[in-house]
Protein backbone atom coordinates (compact mmCIF):
# COMPACT_ATOMS: atom_id res chain seq x y z
CA UNK A 1 0.00 0.00 0.00
CA UNK A 2 1.33 3.12 -0.88
CA UNK A 3 1.76 6.02 1.34
CA UNK A 4 -1.60 7.66 2.10
CA UNK A 5 -3.36 11.48 0.62
CA UNK A 6 -3.98 12.74 4.22
CA UNK A 7 -2.56 15.45 4.78
CA UNK A 8 -1.77 14.80 8.59
CA UNK A 9 -2.38 11.67 10.77
CA UNK A 10 -2.69 12.49 14.43
CA UNK A 11 -0.91 10.05 17.01
CA UNK A 12 0.00 10.67 20.93
CA UNK A 13 -1.63 9.19 24.25
CA UNK A 14 -4.63 8.94 25.22
CA UNK A 15 -6.38 12.28 26.58
CA UNK A 16 -3.32 14.37 23.83
CA UNK A 17 -6.48 16.56 22.49
CA UNK A 18 -5.58 14.66 19.29
CA UNK A 19 -9.71 14.64 18.25
CA UNK A 20 -10.46 18.25 19.09
CA UNK A 21 -6.73 19.73 17.78
CA UNK A 22 -7.74 17.57 14.32
CA UNK A 23 -11.14 19.21 14.17
CA UNK A 24 -9.46 22.26 13.99
CA UNK A 25 -6.64 21.67 11.96
CA UNK A 26 -8.94 20.22 9.38
CA UNK A 27 -11.21 23.13 9.99
CA UNK A 28 -8.36 25.50 9.30
CA UNK A 29 -6.99 23.40 6.30
CA UNK A 30 -10.79 23.38 4.83
CA UNK A 31 -10.45 19.19 4.69
CA UNK A 32 -12.40 16.35 5.85
CA UNK A 33 -11.60 15.46 9.43
CA UNK A 34 -11.92 11.46 10.81
CA UNK A 35 -10.98 10.08 13.80
CA UNK A 36 -10.66 6.56 13.48
CA UNK A 37 -12.16 5.77 17.27
CA UNK A 38 -15.59 7.11 16.08
CA UNK A 39 -14.97 5.09 12.87
CA UNK A 40 -14.62 2.15 15.10
CA UNK A 41 -18.13 2.52 17.31
CA UNK A 42 -19.85 3.63 14.23
CA UNK A 43 -18.33 0.13 12.31
CA UNK A 44 -19.10 -1.96 15.55
CA UNK A 45 -22.60 0.43 16.51
CA UNK A 46 -21.46 -0.10 20.51
CA UNK A 47 -19.26 2.36 22.30
CA UNK A 48 -15.69 1.68 23.22
CA UNK A 49 -16.58 0.76 26.18
CA UNK A 50 -18.94 -1.62 25.65
CA UNK A 51 -16.68 -3.08 22.79
CA UNK A 52 -13.83 -3.86 25.20
CA UNK A 53 -16.61 -5.34 27.99
CA UNK A 54 -18.22 -7.66 25.60
CA UNK A 55 -15.71 -8.63 22.84
CA UNK A 56 -12.45 -8.26 25.02
CA UNK A 57 -9.02 -5.73 24.06
CA UNK A 58 -8.01 -7.98 21.51
CA UNK A 59 -10.76 -7.99 19.10
CA UNK A 60 -10.77 -4.11 19.73
CA UNK A 61 -7.32 -4.05 18.56
CA UNK A 62 -8.04 -6.35 15.41
CA UNK A 63 -11.00 -3.63 14.57
CA UNK A 64 -8.86 -0.52 14.70
CA UNK A 65 -6.37 -1.97 12.65
CA UNK A 66 -8.69 -3.06 10.06
CA UNK A 67 -9.97 0.11 9.88
CA UNK A 68 -6.81 1.74 10.21
CA UNK A 69 -5.68 0.36 6.90
CA UNK A 70 -9.33 1.21 5.38
CA UNK A 71 -8.77 4.76 6.17
CA UNK A 72 -5.38 5.13 5.01
CA UNK A 73 -5.88 4.05 1.99
CA UNK A 74 -9.58 5.85 1.40
CA UNK A 75 -9.35 9.21 3.25
CA UNK A 76 -8.07 12.46 2.58
CA UNK A 77 -7.92 15.19 5.03
CA UNK A 78 -6.84 15.09 8.90
CA UNK A 79 -7.25 11.52 10.48
CA UNK A 80 -6.62 11.32 14.66
CA UNK A 81 -5.90 8.15 16.16
CA UNK A 82 -6.61 6.38 19.21
CA UNK A 83 -3.57 6.17 21.92
CA UNK A 84 -3.36 2.03 21.02
CA UNK A 85 -3.44 2.31 17.04
CA UNK A 86 0.03 2.88 16.04
CA UNK A 87 1.25 -0.24 18.37
CA UNK A 88 0.44 -3.26 16.27
CA UNK A 89 3.58 -3.88 14.27
CA UNK A 90 1.32 -4.00 10.61
CA UNK A 91 -0.37 -0.48 11.97
CA UNK A 92 2.74 0.90 12.29
CA UNK A 93 4.29 0.08 8.52
CA UNK A 94 1.39 1.32 7.40
CA UNK A 95 1.69 4.59 8.78
CA UNK A 96 5.19 4.92 7.89
CA UNK A 97 5.90 7.50 5.23
CA UNK A 98 2.31 9.44 6.40
CA UNK A 99 2.66 12.57 7.20
CA UNK A 100 2.49 11.85 11.13
CA UNK A 101 2.26 14.72 13.79
CA UNK A 102 2.85 13.24 17.47
CA UNK A 103 0.99 15.07 19.99
CA UNK A 104 2.66 15.34 23.15
CA UNK A 105 0.61 16.44 26.41
CA UNK A 106 1.85 17.37 29.97
CA UNK A 107 1.03 15.03 32.88
CA UNK A 108 -0.90 17.78 35.14
CA UNK A 109 -3.40 18.50 31.64
CA UNK A 110 -3.73 14.51 31.01
CA UNK A 111 -5.17 14.65 35.26
CA UNK A 112 -7.45 17.26 34.49
CA UNK A 113 -9.11 15.80 31.02
CA UNK A 114 -9.30 12.30 32.97
CA UNK A 115 -11.03 13.98 35.75
CA UNK A 116 -13.60 14.79 33.17
CA UNK A 117 -13.71 11.44 30.96
CA UNK A 118 -14.61 8.27 32.51
CA UNK A 119 -14.83 6.62 28.74
CA UNK A 120 -11.19 5.08 28.43
CA UNK A 121 -11.06 1.57 29.40
CA UNK A 122 -7.41 0.68 29.68
CA UNK A 123 -7.40 3.66 32.51
CA UNK A 124 -10.39 2.02 34.96
CA UNK A 125 -9.38 1.65 38.33
CA UNK A 126 -7.69 2.87 41.26
CA UNK A 127 -5.30 5.53 40.02
CA UNK A 128 -5.97 6.26 35.94
CA UNK A 129 -3.09 8.88 36.01
CA UNK A 130 -0.13 6.23 36.99
CA UNK A 131 -2.11 3.64 34.15
CA UNK A 132 -1.69 6.64 31.78
CA UNK A 133 2.06 6.95 32.80
CA UNK A 134 2.64 3.14 32.05
CA UNK A 135 1.11 3.07 29.05
CA UNK A 136 2.43 6.16 27.78
CA UNK A 137 6.00 5.32 28.63
CA UNK A 138 5.42 2.06 26.90
CA UNK A 139 3.96 3.53 23.37
CA UNK A 140 6.73 6.52 23.54
CA UNK A 141 9.05 5.20 21.48
CA UNK A 142 6.76 3.75 18.33
CA UNK A 143 5.29 7.14 18.64
CA UNK A 144 8.52 9.06 18.17
CA UNK A 145 9.61 6.71 15.94
CA UNK A 146 6.55 7.14 13.40
CA UNK A 147 6.52 10.96 14.03
CA UNK A 148 7.49 13.21 11.05
CA UNK A 149 6.80 16.23 13.42
CA UNK A 150 6.65 16.19 16.86
CA UNK A 151 4.21 19.29 18.74
CA UNK A 152 3.44 20.00 22.43
CA UNK A 153 -0.24 20.66 23.00
CA UNK A 154 1.16 22.40 26.58
CA UNK A 155 -2.54 23.35 27.88
CA UNK A 156 -2.72 25.64 24.42
CA UNK A 157 -6.11 25.75 23.17
CA UNK A 158 -6.61 23.29 20.21
CA UNK A 159 -6.80 26.43 17.59
CA UNK A 160 -3.20 27.18 18.79
CA UNK A 161 -1.83 23.67 18.38
CA UNK A 162 -3.59 23.18 15.45
CA UNK A 163 -1.91 26.50 13.88
CA UNK A 164 1.28 25.30 15.07
CA UNK A 165 1.22 21.75 13.02
CA UNK A 166 -0.72 23.73 10.31
CA UNK A 167 2.80 25.92 9.95
CA UNK A 168 4.37 22.59 9.69
CA UNK A 169 3.25 21.17 6.69
CA UNK A 170 3.10 24.77 5.22
CA UNK A 171 7.08 24.63 5.30
CA UNK A 172 7.16 20.80 4.48
CA UNK A 173 5.27 22.29 1.08
CA UNK A 174 7.42 25.50 0.65
CA UNK A 175 10.75 22.19 0.83
CA UNK A 176 9.03 19.87 -1.93
CA UNK A 177 7.74 22.94 -4.17
CA UNK A 178 9.94 24.14 -7.05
Amino acid sequence: MSPTALTAVLIGPMAAGKTAVGRELARRLREPFADLDALIVQEAGKPIPQIFAEDGEDHFRDLEAQLLAVALSTRTGVLALGGGAPTRPESAALLRGCPVVLLQVDEQIVQARLRRAQDRPLLSGEDPLRRWREISERRMPRYRDLACWTVDSDGSPPAAVARRIHDLILEREAKVSP
